[in-house]
C-alpha cells in the first residue's frame, strides 16, 4: 500500500509502525488473485452462448469503469479511515486493510437499487439502444469524465463527491443527447424529477452530517463528563476502550454502507456495457427458476386487465401504433388517453412474444435485445403510473401495476453476481492504494486541531446512519461530504474552529463538481459521437 504523500512529522499517526510485515501484502495478493479468477471464470461461462463477442471493445469498456470504481475506492474510503488512524484506535495500515474488507463485503450484499436509480437519469432511448454508436459514446463519455475529475480532485487532496461527479457526468450526456437531436426532432434528455430527488439527497445529507453530528457531540459532552474525550489525542496510545471499539465500528459500517451505496454505481454501469457489447448473454435475466416467465406472465395479463378498466370509450390505437405511442409517452413523460390502450396493446404483444419459451435461458439470440428492449420500455411506462401518478388508478389496480411493474424491472434489471465481486475488488483495492491524501485533510485540515475521540465517533456515527438509510431508500449519497460535513459540525461545536481555507476549497469542490463534470461528459459525447 503506497502513496505519493510524504514528508510526515515524527509521531505523526500516519507514521505508526506496523507489526504486520508482508502478511497484508500476500493477504491482498490472493484475494486479488481468487476474485480474478473466479471473475474471469463466470464471465467466460455468461458468453459460452454469446454470439460474436467483440473481446477488444468489452475489455477497453470494462476497464474504465472498473477504473472509475478503482478511483473512487482511493478517493472517497479514505474518509472512514480518517477517524480511526487519527485518534489512534487503529494503525493506518490495519485500518486501510479493514476498510477496504468492509467496502468489498458492502459491495456483495448490495441490492441493486442505488445502481438502477443512478441509470434511469440517463436517456431512455441510449439505454434501449446503449449497443448503438451513441449508446458507447454515452458511456465512455460520462465514465471518463468522472473519472477526470475525481483524479483532479484527489490530486489537490479534496474529499469531493464521486456521487456528485457520477450524477453531473450523466446529466450533461443528456443535455448533449439533445444537443445533438436533429432539428424539429424530439428526444429525451434527462429525467429532471429524477435528477430532483437524487441531487436533493446530495444536497441534504452534507447538511444533516454538519448538524447532526455537531448535536450529538455536543450531547456526548453532556452525558459522558471525560474531558480526554474532547481534546486532541496526546501522544499514540489509543482510546479508552469503550471509545475504541464505537469508533472501529462506525468506521465498519461507514465503509461496509460506502460499499453498498458507492459501489453500485459501477455494477449499474457495467451492466449497460455488458448489455450493449453482449446482448445476447446479458440483455435479459436468464434465471436459472423454471417458472420465472410463467409468473411474469400471469403479471403481465393482470396489468393488461387492470389497464383495460381505464381506457376511455371511444379511444383506440392501432396495434402497429402501439410501441410508437408508449415510446412517446415515456419520451415526453405526459399521458394521453392513447396511451392506456397503448400500453395494453403493447403488454400483450410483449407477452405473446414470450409465451412459446419457458425461462428467459430459452429466448433465441436474435430475439433477445428486441423483447429486452420492449419490457424495459413497458417498465418505464409503468413508472410513470407506478411513481409518477400520471394514470390514477384504485389502490386494488395499483398493486396489480407494481407486481408487473416489479416483474419487468427483476427480468431487465439483475446484477451477476460476478460483477459485483469485479466491482467489490476495484473499489476495495483502490481503498488500499491512495488514501493518505484525503485522509490527511479530513484528520488535521478542516479544523485548527486533530480530530478527538469525540468528533471521530460522533462524524462517524452520523454519517453511518446516513448512507444507511440512504442505500435502504434505494438513493446515492456522498461518503465524502456526509463526513467531512460530520468533521466540520464537530470542529465548530467543540469550539475548536475550522480552518476556512481548507472549507473554502471544500465549498468549491462542492459547487463545482456537478457543473465541471456536466461540461466534461457533454464535450466528451460529442466529441465520441463523430468518432464512434
Amino acid at each position: 500500500m503506497t502513496d505519493v504523500t510524504s514528508g510526515q512529522r515524527s509521531g505523526h499517526p500516519l507514521d505508526r509502525p506496523s507489526s504486520l510485515g508482508n502478511l497484508p501484502n500476500i493477504v491482498i495478493a490472493l484475494i486479488l488473485l481468487g476474485g480474478l479468477g473466479y471473475v474471469c471464470y463466470a464471465l467466460a461461462a455468461d458468453l459460452t452462448g454469446a454470439v460474436a463477442v467483440p473481446w477488444i471493445l468489452l475489455g477497453l469498456a470494462l476497464l474504465i469503469a472498473l477504473g472509475f470504481e478503482f478511483v473512487n475506492g482511493f478517493h472517497d474510503t479514505a474518509n472512514a479511515v480518517a477517524t480511526v488512524i487519527y485518534t489512534h484506535s487503529l494503525p493506518a495500515e490495519f485500518a486501510v486493510i479493514w476498510s477496504g474488507f468492509f467496502n468489498f463485503l458492502g459491495v456483495l450484499t448490495a441490492s441493486g437499487a442505488v445502481a438502477f436509480g443512478i441509470i434511469s437519469l440517463l436517456p431512455v432511448e441510449l439505454i434501449m439502444q446503449v449497443g448503438s454508436s451513441a449508446g458507447l459514446a454515452m458511456v465512455f463519455a460520462l465514465l471518463i469524465a468522472a473519472i477526470v475529475w475525481n483524479l483532479g480532485t484527489w490530486y489537490f487532496g479534496l474529499p469531493a463527491s464521486s456521487s456528485h461527479t457520477m450524477v453531473g457526468s450523466i446529466i450533461g450526456v443528456g443535455l448533449a443527447n439533445q444537443f445533438l437531436a436533429p432539428a424539429g426532432s424530439a428526444t429525451s434528455g434527462v429525467d429532471w424529477s429524477q435528477a430532483k430527488n437524487i441531487g436533493l439527497s446530495l444536497l441534504i445529507s452534507p447538511l444533516f452530517g454538519f448538524f447532526l453530528a455537531g448535536a450529538l457531540l455536543l450531547l456526548m459532552k453532556t452525558v459522558v463528563r471525560n474531558k480526554a474525550l474532547y481534546v486532541e489525542p496526546k501522544g499514540s496510545n489509543p482510546p479508552p476502550l469503550w471509545i475504541r471499539g464505537l469508533l472501529i465500528l462506525t468506521c465498519t459500517l461507514v465503509s461496509f454502507f460506502h460499499g453498498s451505496n458507492d459501489g453500485q454505481k459501477g455494477m449499474g454501469l457495467i451492466m449497460l456495457i455488458l448489455i450493449g457489447v453482449v446482448p445476447t448473454a446479458f440483455a435479459l435475466n436468464r434465471t436459472p427458476d423454471i417458472n420465472y416467465l410463467e409468473t411474469y406472465k400471469a403479471a403481465s395479463t393482470a396489468a393488461g386487465s387492470v389497464l383495460g378498466n381505464y381506457i376511455k370509450p371511444g379511444v383506440t390505437v392501432a396495434p402497429a401504433d402501439a410501441k410508437a405511442k408508449v415510446a412517446e409517452a415515456v419520451r415526453t413523460r405526459n399521458w394521453s388517453d392513447e396511451t392506456t390502450p397503448a400500453l395494453k396493446i403493447f403488454i400483450e404483444q410483449t407477452t405473446a412474444q414470450l409465451s412459446p419459451y419457458g425461462s428467459a435461458a430459452a429466448v433465441p439470440a436474435g430475439q433477445v435485445s428486441n423483447t429486452r428492449n420492449d419490457m424495459y420500455l413497458i417498465g418505464e411506462a409503468l413508472k410513470l403510473i407506478d411513481s409518477k401518478k400520471l394514470l390514477p388508478v384504485s389502490d386494488a389496480d395499483l398493486k396489480a401495476i407494481k407486481t408487473y411493474h416489479t416483474a419487468t424491472d427483476n427480468t431487465t434489471k439483475f446484477i451477476p453476481t460476478w460483477v459485483k465481486v469485479a466491482i467489490a475488488l476495484a473499489l476495495g483495492l483502490g481503498t488500499m492504494v491512495g488514501w493518505k491524501r484525503i485522509v490527511v485533510t479530513v484528520g488535521e485540515k478542516i479544523g485548527k486541531t486533530h480530530l478527538t475521540y469525540g468528533q471521530g465517533a460522533s462524524a462517524e456515527i452520523v454519517a453511518a446512519a446516513t448512507i444507511g438509510a440512504a442505500d435502504y431508500l434505494g438513493l446515492p449519497v456522498s461518503t465524502t461530504h456526509v463526513l467531512s460535513s460530520g468533521v466540520a459540525g464537530t470542529m465548530a461545536a467543540n469550539g475548536t474552529g475550522l480552518q476556512m481555507s481548507t472549507v473554502r476549497n471544500l465549498i468549491m469542490a462542492w459547487v463545482l463538481t456537478l457543473p465541471a463534470s456536466m461540461a466534461l461528459s457533454f464535450v466528451l459525447f460529442v466529441v465520441l459521437r463523430q468518432i464512434i
